[in-house]
């Protein structure tokens, strides 16, 4: 499957590992990966803790937008 959202860049980009962004988002290290190789997506809710965690917007967290 393809990756369409940059969950992962921007993870990687701060350091953490896939365990570290779930405790901090609340969710199971899985579902991170999940998240990341497109095998499940995010709903709404987890959309806006990731974007407040990351500090960027739903369209680049979405792959929509560059910046």
């Amino acid at each position: 499957m393809e990756e369409i959202l940059r969950i992962r860049e921007l993870r990687e980009e701060k350091g953490l590992t896939q365990g570290q962004l779930a405790k901090a988002i609340g969710v199971h290290r899985a579902t991170i990966g999940h998240y990341e190789i497109g095998y499940t997506e995010p709903d709404i809710k987890t959309i806006k803790k990731l974007c407040k965690f990351f500090d960027v917007t739903s369209d680049y967290l979405l792959g929509l937008t560059e910046y």
